[in-house]
């Protein structure tokens, strides 16, 4: 990768962060999963945790565990990683598929999506299950992804006043992105249906279904369906 696709800066005494944009795009994503991809696989010393977001990739590190200069010596190898990283192999994307019930009670806002954008509901699920959403980064909630990919035709404008609580598992839009609330919580999105998937659970080792990279696809499913889900799950 060459030097000036990225830069680094500190954020207190114990975290650098790896800027490789400015906007939010495939390539730039393809560059923050590729270096996330190496960092899983080669640990670097000292290293606490990483934060991927849209530009940007957080390294937070332990200062105690490095002898002298620590951001210095944290900089030195991030470099020396970021320079021999080849972004042409890009690590594998995992697709998962997420089941939406877009009838009734959990697609409150469906109605004026549609009306927004000049289509019939049907044709808002149609779109909305026909795409491919690619997950740049969770954040707002533990668990919430934030995904690229919704048709243009579907962009429409948050809330004007947010809801105090949105369900767990709503599927709702924003601009020109979708999302899916992983719990209850307040929020503006336009919410058009609900997936019975839990998106987050703490207790697991992992504790959110999904991660930066992967492959959503949404597919339809009967408030019947909904609740056989609700229920096997």
């Amino acid at each position: 990768m060459e030097k000036s696709t990225f830069h680094l800066y500190p954020l207190g005494d114990a975290a650098i962060v790896v800027q490789f944009g400015d906007r939010i795009d495939r390539d730039i994503h393809r560059k923050i999963k590729t270096f996330v991809h190496y960092l899983e696989k080669a640990p670097i010393k000292a290293l606490v945790e990483y934060v991927p977001a849209f530009t940007t990739v957080t390294i937070y590190y332990d200062p105690l565990q490095l002898q002298f200069s620590p951001y210095d010596q944290i900089k030195d190898e991030v470099t020396r990683i970021l320079l021999a990283l080849d972004v042409e192999e890009e690590a594998p994307s995992r697709t998962v598929q997420i089941p939406v019930c877009y009838e009734g009670e959990f697609s409150p806002d469906l109605a004026e999506v549609a009306g927004h954008n000049g289509l019939s509901q049907q044709e808002v699920i149609d779109l909305h299950t026909s795409g491919e959403y690619l997950v740049y980064m969770l954040g707002f909630a533990p668990g919430f992804p934030y995904l690229g990919g919704l048709s243009e035709r579907l962009a429409t404008p948050r809330k004007a006043s947010p809801r105090s609580a949105i369900p767990a598992g709503s599927v709702g839009i924003a601009g020109n992105q979708t999302g899916v609330y992983p719990f209850e919580s307040p929020g503006g999105w336009q919410i058009i249906g609900r997936t019975p998937l839990a998106l987050f659970q703490p207790h697991e080792d992992t504790p959110t279904l999904l991660q930066a990279g992967d492959i959503i696809q949404f597919t339809a499913i009967s408030k019947k369906e909904y609740d056989e889900w609700s229920v096997s799950i």
